[in-house]
C-alpha cells in the first residue's frame, strides 16, 4: 500500500509538469489569491486593532474598576476610595502591567470668548503613561509634572473652539458631592494633539488632587484603570482583580465597557473567513479546468493504467495529489509574497488623503497593517479544504473512465 502511494505521488508530480505553461499559469493565479487572502487580511486586521487601541486609549486600560452606580451616573457623588489592602495587592500583582486611580467628571470649561462641555480628568502623570493614557504629543507648552499641578492640558481642537491658546487663562466647573458649583479659575499649560479630534475637543487634564480639592473629594477617585499589556488575554487576571474588589465595587473588562469594541474583533474574524472563502471560490473554477483538461488530455493513458490492473482508487488518489502538489506550491508562493509585501508596510501606510473617513471609523491617518499566523494558516485550511473538494470530481470523473472506450478514445 505505502509502495502504491508512493508510486502514485511521484506520478502525480511528474504529470503535474507535463503541461508546464498550464501549471505555471494555475499556480500564478492561486498564490495571487492566497496573497490576495493574506494581505487584505492584514489590512482588515490593521484597522480593526487600530480602532481597538483607539478605543482601549481613550477607555482607558482593559480592565476598570467603578463604583457600581457610576456607569449609570458619572458624577463625583459615585466616587470610591484609593485601592488599599488586598485590592492593591492584586493591582501589584503579575500578569497586571500598570494602573491608575483617576478622577473622571463632566465639566464645563469657558475661556474668555467661548465655552464648551468637556470631560474632566484628574489623573497621576507617574501612572497614566504606564495604561496608555496620557495624550500622544504635547505640540505646545507641558504635561502635568504632578498630582497637585495647578496648570490644564487641553486639546488642540478643544482650543481652536474656545479661541484661546497657551498660557491662557480658563474657568473650569462641574458640581460637588452636595450638588454645588464647583469651579476654579487656571492657566493652560499645555496643548495636545491625538490622532482623532473629537479626543482633543473631549478631554481636558488636570491634577488628580487638584481636581478632589476642587470637587471637595479628598482621596476619592471616579476609576482604577488596569492593564495586563494584552487586550486579548484580559480573562488571565480579571477574576482575581474582581475577587480582590469585593463586591462593594464593580470590576468590568474592555468588552463590558464598550461591547462595541468586541463585537467588532468578532465580525472582523467573520467577514475575514468570508473573504478567504469567496476567493478561492473564484479561483476553483481555475483548477477544476486544469484538472478537467489534464483528464481529457490523458483520457487513453488513464484506459491504459485501468486494463492494466491499476485500481481505480489509485487514478482518484493520483489526480487528487496533483491538485495537492499544486495548492501547496501556490500556498507556499502566496504566503511567501504576502510576507515579503506587508512586512515592509509594517511601520505604517499614509491614508491621510481619507482623514476624515477614517475618524468616523475611530482610525487615524496612519494604517499599520497586522499579519498574524492564524490568518495565515486560516488561508492554508480554505485553500487546501475547498481546493481538494473541488477536485473531486473531475479526479472521480478520471477513476470511472471505461478502459475500452479510454483506449479507442482518438
Amino acid at each position: 500500500m505505502t509502495g502504491a502511494i508512493a508510486v502514485s505521488s511521484r506520478l502525480a508530480w511528474r504529470n503535474l509538469w507535463r503541461n508546464h505553461r498550464r501549471t505555471l499559469i494555475m499556480l500564478l493565479a492561486i498564490g495571487t489569491g492566497v496573497w490576495a487572502m493574506v494581505f487584505m487580511s492584514a489590512l482588515m486586521r490593521g484597522m480593526t486593532d487600530q480602532v481597538l487601541v483607539n478605543g482601549l486609549h481613550n477607555l482607558p486600560g482593559e480592565a476598570q474598576i467603578h463604583h457600581p452606580n457610576y456607569r449609570a451616573d458619572p458624577s463625583v457623588v459615585n466616587s470610591l476610595p484609593m485601592p488599599g489592602g488586598e485590592l492593591l495587592e492584586a493591582l501589584e500583582a503579575a500578569p497586571v502591567t500598570a494602573w491608575s486611580a483617576r478622577v473622571r467628571v463632566p465639566a464645563v470649561i469657558a475661556s474668555e470668548r467661548e465655552s464648551r462641555g468637556v470631560t474632566l480628568l484628574g489623573v497621576d502623570p507617574a501612572t497614566e503613561g504606564g495604561v496608555d493614557a496620557l495624550p500622544e504629543e504635547i505640540i505646545a507648552g507641558r504635561f502635568l509634572e504632578g498630582v497637585d499641578d495647578r496648570g490644564l492640558v487641553i486639546g488642540a481642537a478643544l482650543a481652536r473652539r474656545l479661541d484661546t491658546q497657551l498660557g491662557k487663562r480658563v474657568v473650569i466647573m462641574s458640581q460637588d458631592p452636595d450638588n454645588n458649583v464647583a469651579d476654579r479659575g487656571t492657566r493652560v499649560v499645555g496643548i495636545y494633539r491625538a490622532r482623532l479630534q473629537g479626543t482633543e475637543e473631549q478631554f481636558a487634564y488636570a491634577g488628580r488632587e487638584v481636581l478632589q480639592a476642587m470637587l471637595s473629594v479628598p482621596g476619592q477617585v471616579s476609576e482604577v484603570a488596569v492593564t495586563g499589556g494584552d487586550y486579548r488575554a484580559v480573562a488571565r487576571w480579571l477574576p482575581a482583580l474582581q475577587v480582590a474588589a469585593g463586591s462593594e465595587l464593580e470590576v468590568q473588562s474592555w468588552m463590558e465597557l464598550q461591547p462595541f469594541l468586541d463585537s467588532m474583533l468578532e465580525v472582523q474574524d467573520g467577514f475575514t473567513l468570508i473573504f478567504m472563502v469567496v476567493i478561492f471560490l473564484a479561483l476553483s473554477f481555475g483548477l477544476v479546468n486544469t484538472l478537467v483538461m489534464a483528464v481529457f488530455e490523458r483520457t487513453r493513458e488513464i484506459g491504459l493504467q485501468q486494463a492494466l490492473g491499476v485500481r481505480p482508487t489509485l487514478i482518484l488518489q493520483q489526480f487528487l495529489l496533483e491538485s495537492l502538489y499544486l495548492l501547496l506550491l501556490g500556498l507556499g508562493a502566496g504566503n511567501l509574497l504576502a510576507w515579503l509585501t506587508i512586512k515592509p508596510l509594517e511601520s505604517g501606510i499614509d491614508i491621510s488623503m481619507v482623514a476624515e473617513g477614517m475618524e468616523m471609523m475611530g482610525m487615524g491617518t496612519t494604517l499599520y497593517p497586522a499579519l498574524q499566523a492564524s490568518d495565515m494558516w486560516m488561508s492554508t485550511g480554505v485553500v487546501i479544504v475547498l481546493g481538494l473538494t473541488a477536485s473531486l470530481l473531475p479526479a472521480w470523473r478520471a477513476s470511472r473512465l471505461d478502459p475500452v472506450r479510454a483506449l479507442n478514445k482518438t
